[in-house]
């Protein structure tokens, strides 16, 4: 029997008023903060995430990248991530020369080959939203805002920040922090296992991020970011620490922050919440001032999050948030009678059917010949509040029977009022909304 790709899965009906949950509120967020939707190629030349993301990445440490090589021999990666696609296109379609900065956001699949856990697969759908061209810390704090609304409108409990500043390539800056932490981690080569050992020599910032359980308490002495910090980082991450202030969003100062990609500079940030056990993040990003530069492009700010919707409905779930449900058809049109009277009756019914959708009101037709006793209990099975009953006597009087399922009461409609009247009962009854 097939099944689904280990790490992938099935978003099954009743899942998705948790998805449409989710979705529609991030979409009408970043509407309201001025975000413009973008779509990228689910898949990109190799070398845009080989350069964007950094050798010393995770995806590239831990080879989790899906790269393929096509009929014309080029190498092409399904997107480990959203943002060094994003400033692809930013460079490929001179949004350079656009008012900055250009507020961008992208909802779509993304795809790593890591081990799959608790929120977490080999394929996955992701929010992202990025502001390229602005070095302001408000430019932070706005995206971060984005972020912690979203969360807070869906109703999750319990969020905080964690948040750090890994500086910038200034000699004055980040590249004093990484010396101290090659010295001090090469003391204990040692007790580093091979994927920590290449980090050592790769990017030694990663080192911070290690899951293995024997090297907590190094990582816990290691160096501090924040202590190497030059002066414009410094100021930059305190102005950014005082909005979060002033706007009441909890957050703690993590110096083992350091975020999965290389291109990241100054901040950054993850929302953690609980629910969900030591995986607690459910979004995370920063700033990644050099990142344009690596593509080609000149030197350009940008910050930017992206955060995973499975891992944020399995907090909602675990906190008990339920959704609203989503709208379900409020009448089925039935018939009755045999041969060409059942025909007839039959055509009239699906004609009702056209009109009652026409006019915004959710209807069922029961198919096949079933008695009318089985198309009512499917009828309620199905969940719908009116029954519309066609045949023979209906079709030469004109007058339709409608039973309400509730009460089993029926009464009759003239055809030629019945889709404003039941258009009037069916708003009626949701509140004015179909």
């Amino acid at each position: 029997m097939y099944q689904t790709p280990k790490g992938t899965y099935d978003i099954l009906p009743e899942d998705w008023p948790y998805w449409r949950y989710v979705l529609d509120k991030a979409e009408r967020l970043t509407g309201l903060y001025g975000f413009a939707r973008i779509d990228t190629p689910i898949f990109e030349a190799t070398e845009v995430f080989e350069r964007g993301v950094g050798e010393g990445a995770a995806v590239m440490v831990d080879k989790e990248m899906y790269t393929f090589t096509d009929k014309g021999n080029t190498s092409l990666t399904l997107r480990p991530e959203f943002t060094a696609g994003i400033m692809r296109a930013y460079l490929e379609h001179g949004m350079r020369v656009r008012p900055q900065p250009v507020k961008l956001y992208i909802i779509g699949p993304i795809f790593r080959q890591e081990r799959p856990q608790a929120g977490r697969y080999r394929q996955h759908i992701q929010w992202n939203a990025e502001i390229v061209g602005e070095i302001d810390p408000a430019a932070d704090f706005e995206v971060m805002s984005i972020a912690w609304n979203l969360f807070s409108e869906l109703g999750l409990r319990d969020l905080a920040f964690q948040v750090n500043s890994i500086g910038c390539p200034n000699p004055d800056c980040r590249p004093r922090h990484l010396a101290a932490l090659i010295e001090y981690f090469s003391a204990y080569r040692d007790r580093l296992n091979e994927v920590d050992k290449r980090r050592l020599e790769v990017n030694p910032l990663r080192l911070l991020d290690s899951k293995e359980e024997a090297s907590q308490p190094l990582l816990d002495a290691a160096p501090h970011s924040i202590d190497f910090l030059c002066d414009e980082c410094r100021q930059h991450f305190a102005t950014l620490l005082g909005y979060l202030d002033r706007a009441h969003m909890a957050y703690t100062v993590n110096p083992r922050l350091v975020r999965g990609f290389d291109y990241y500079t100054k901040t950054v940030f993850e929302v953690w919440a609980e629910g969900i056990g030591a995986q607690a993040a459910v979004c995370g990003g920063g700033r990644y001032d050099g990142l344009i530069e690596l593509l080609g492009g000149p030197p350009t700010p940008g910050v930017g999050f992206g955060g995973g919707v499975e891992r944020l409905i399995a907090v909602l779930k675990e906190q008990g948030v339920q959704p609203p449900a989503l709208p379900s058809p409020a009448v089925q049109v039935s018939y009755t009678g045999k041969g060409e009277a059942g025909q007839q009756a039959k055509h009239a019914a699906l004609a009702l059917l056209r009109e009652l959708r026409q006019a915004g009101v959710g209807a069922l037709l029961p198919f096949g010949d079933r008695s009318l006793k089985s198309q009512l209990k499917a009828a309620d099975k199905a969940g719908v509040a009116y029954v519309v009953i066609v045949g023979e006597g209906e079709l030469q009087s004109g007058q339709w029977t409608v039973r309400t399922l509730a009460d089993s009461s029926q009464q009759t409609v003239a055809r030629a009022e019945l889709v404003q009247w039941l258009a009037a009962v069916v708003g009626e009854r949701s509140g004015g909304e179909r």
